[in-house]
């Protein structure tokens, strides 16, 4: 059976509380996860253990020190949402 989980194959910082990601499946796209911040990232308000976030790749997804981390699934369909959204505003 195929796993059908995307998988993180590159997770970048690209300012405060943004981190630009590239799926194996080539999608690609920047989120701003500050919105999370206190809830699914616990501990990860500050901005400096934020940006220590890495890769994962037994889990492909990231994860910070305090070992918050997020679902592969949602980062994929939040990389989604955005890329819909700029395309229907071009």
């Amino acid at each position: 059976m195929k796993d059908l989980t995307p998988k993180v194959a590159e997770a970048r910082y690209s300012g405060v509380y943004r981190i630009r990601f590239r799926f194996v499946d080539g999608v690609e796209g920047e989120i701003d996860l500050e919105p999370l911040l206190g809830t699914d990232v616990r501990g990860a308000e500050d901005k400096a253990l934020f940006a220590q976030f890495q890769l994962y790749p037994e889990r492909s997804t990231i994860f910070w020190p305090n070992d918050a981390d997020l679902a592969p699934e949602f980062l994929y369909e939040k990389v989604r949402q955005r890329r819909g959204r700029q395309s229907a505003a071009e």
